[in-house]
């Protein structure tokens, strides 16, 4: 069984949960709500074959002051390395958020239509949802 290395950062906002798996960032969640955490966390264990184990890493510890920057206004841009952990459609939606800019907005119906289906709101709103790299991820 692999690892995910995982640490708690406390952002001025609430805290995140970070993980990385190799030399990748998979995880920058938010801790508000556990229950949603459930099937986020089972998704990241069971697609990567690993489990949790509180630890630093190279691409946390680089995280974190790239976290520390973006809310202290002095970033808007991250260059992580990022490992989205999901189906196909989800990384479809979050390569696309990935293509916002910063300090705009865009809708579930307008991201949706961009990525070439108008119906798939709900699809797109579900995927936003399963994020499990928030603020990397917008």
């Amino acid at each position: 069984m692999e690892t995910i290395l995982t640490q708690y950062y406390q952002s001025p906002y609430g805290e995140l949960l970070l993980g990385s798996f190799g030399d990748k960032l998979c995880l920058c969640d938010w801790m508000l709500n556990e229950k949603r955490r459930v099937p986020v966390d089972k998704r990241i264990r069971q697609a990567l074959h690993a489990d949790y184990e509180e630890g630093t890493s190279e691409v946390i510890a680089r995280a974190i002051i790239q976290l520390d920057e973006y809310f202290a206004c002095k970033r808007t841009i991250f260059d992580v390395p990022l490992l989205a952990v999901g189906t196909e459609f989800q990384r479809t939606v979050w390569q696309e958020l990935q293509n916002i800019p910063y300090g705009k907005t865009v809708s579930y119906g307008e991201l949706s239509r961009k990525l070439g289906n108008p119906k798939a709101v709900r699809a797109v709103a579900a995927a936003n949802g399963a994020n499990a790299l928030s603020i990397l991820i917008p």
